[in-house]
């Protein structure tokens, strides 16, 4: 089947979003361009998650509705992925119709089976998180076992689902496919987890306390709870119950992007779900690290929130006439400074060390000097005399042609962009060898012609690999190179050497000039 379905978590619209949500979203834009380069049919989804108890206090505190609040949210977040330029093919909003319609067939299935049943409870609430917690979990720390803040003491009906009732079924499942949670260590958190009981899971909120959700199908008196509601979007959005025939070619998804501090809902309850509604588990669980500010993580309540569109405008104030270069920049320093399973330390220095040393030093040098030598020498049409691999790029171009796609199916876009840039390197100490000054000034036209021939169809050729990465640069470069630009133009059907037979050079400002001010 060539389809890939790729999902981000739902952005709960409590807030507006910060960088740790568009980390989340430029992986898995990243994901999906590479896949369409493969020439999949890719179906990627991002959306909002907005129920709940924080969602209705916000409004309150707002003086807003309800649904009025969660609209001027969303649209931020929307905002926000246009200027990211993420590619995605489908946004939901957990209080669209055609989802809470969903979520009511699943729970009717759910209770028809046997699956979910009416209790009354004790224990501790923490708001926050939305979270139940019994009094065990509380009791070492006073509060919640997740965010540490204060629990609420409840006492009152809803229902649960028999999340217990699957623990040994899934304990047998991941061991017998550990792949599907990944990195490793998520797989291993996980594992740890199961050692220990399973509590079955609140699935309801009562109107009294709680009116704002999806009404629970089988009591007019009850909502859905905000974390039940929201994992079903990653099968509503492609038809469950309602386009069986849409449903069956997409499901399942083929890697569910998440951050690490959601692992529980995504890699535990949600395959016991799946299960329980008898269709198939997602392929692959993938759970990101944090982005921190020292080695605190990014939070609202520490005041050390990173606005993306503010760094973005900042980076693009040191790039004249610059377009999307900033934005490149920052998805760049997401995808390059740290392996995606692993916690990442920002600061604007570290941006700044990576936009100087990669992107002016590396890739923006190679191709300024390159098409300026072109325009100089020849008006910047060159043909190639000799359309061979040049002997020097054999090692590092092999590396990139052969690995590539490998580390890339695995999420390991760290090593992908070292492959590329291993290349780049390659072609600047080309040129620092071959002279081509000196190739010039003695008069051999045709060795100096191929050289620059050769150079530019390896730039052609970076430009396609790092499209996934940073798009509007990629398409700048094509643009410089006389290519066609559009986004349809970047597929793997066009990426071994010498695919093109000319090129037609429109040499530009440099695409990424240093940084030196200290100011930044």
């Amino acid at each position: 089947m060539n389809k890939f379905y790729i999902t981000t978590p739902l952005y709960y619209v409590n807030a507006s979003p910060h960088i740790g949500h568009a980390y989340t979203n430029v992986i898995s834009d990243c994901m999906a361009r590479f896949m369409r380069l493969e020439g999949r049919e890719v179906f990627f989804l991002t959306g909002t998650d907005e129920h709940g108890g924080k969602i209705q206090k916000a409004a309150q505190e707002s003086n807003l509705d309800v649904q009025s609040f969660v609209d001027k949210i969303c649209a931020n977040f929307k905002s926000l992925w246009k200027e990211l330029d993420i590619s995605y093919d489908f946004f939901i909003r957990t209080t669209d119709s055609f989802h809470k319609q969903v979520v009511i067939n699943v729970i009717n299935f759910l209770y028809r089976k046997g699956d979910i049943y009416k209790e009354k409870y004790k224990g501790f609430y923490c708001v926050p998180c939305e979270s139940f917690w019994s009094e065990q979990q509380v009791k070492d720390n006073k509060g919640c076992p997740d965010c540490k803040r204060p629990v609420e003491t409840v006492q009152e009906e809803n229902y649960f689902f028999r999340l217990s009732k699957y623990q040994d079924w899934l304990m047998g499942y991941l061991k017998d496919n550990p792949s599907v949670i990944q990195p490793q260590i998520r797989y291993n958190e996980v594992m740890a987890f199961l050692q220990n009981p399973l509590s079955d899971i609140c699935i309801s909120r009562p109107k009294k306390r709680l009116s704002w959700g999806i009404d629970f199908a089988i009591d007019k008196d009850y909502v859905v709870y905000v974390w039940f509601d929201a994992l079903i979007n990653y099968i509503s959005a492609v038809g469950f119950s309602l386009d069986n025939e849409k449903f069956k070619y997409f499901w399942p998804a083929d890697i569910h992007f998440i951050g690490k501090d959601i692992l529980r809902q995504h890699a535990i309850f949600w395959p016991i779900i799946l299960k329980a509604l008898d269709l198939e588990m997602p392929k692959v669980i993938f759970s990101h690290g944090w982005w921190k500010v020292g080695e605190e993580k990014m939070s609202k309540s520490r005041g050390n929130i990173v606005n993306p569109l503010e760094l973005i405008n900042l980076l693009n104030s040191h790039f004249p006439s610059a377009q999307k270069r900033g934005l490149d920049a920052f998805r760049f320093f997401l995808l390059r400074e740290v392996p995606i399973g692993f916690d990442g330390n920002f600061s604007l220095e570290a941006i700044k060390s990576r936009i100087n040393s990669d992107l002016a030093n590396d890739l923006g040098n190679l191709v300024y000097r390159s098409l300026n030598m072109a325009e100089k020498y020849f008006q910047g049409k060159l043909e190639p005399l000799n359309t061979d691999l040049p002997k020097e790029f054999l090692e590092t171009f092999k590396n990139l042609e052969n690995y590539y796609t490998k580390v890339m199916q695995s999420c390991d876009f760290y090593s992908a962009l070292e492959l590329i840039f291993s290349f780049i390197r390659t072609m600047n100490k080309y040129i620092e060898d071959k002279k081509p000054w000196i190739l010039w000034k003695e008069g051999k036209i045709d060795e100096m012609k191929n050289f620059l021939y050769q150079l530019s169809e390896g730039i052609r050729i970076v430009s396609l690999y790092l499209y996934p990465f940073m798009p509007s640069t990629s398409k700048e470069i094509y643009r410089q190179l006389g290519l066609s630009n559009n986004d349809n133009n970047f597929t793997f059907k066009e990426k071994s050497w010498s695919s093109y037979k000319g090129f037609c050079i429109k040499k530009d400002v440099p695409l990424f000039p240093r940084i030196e001010t200290d100011a930044f």
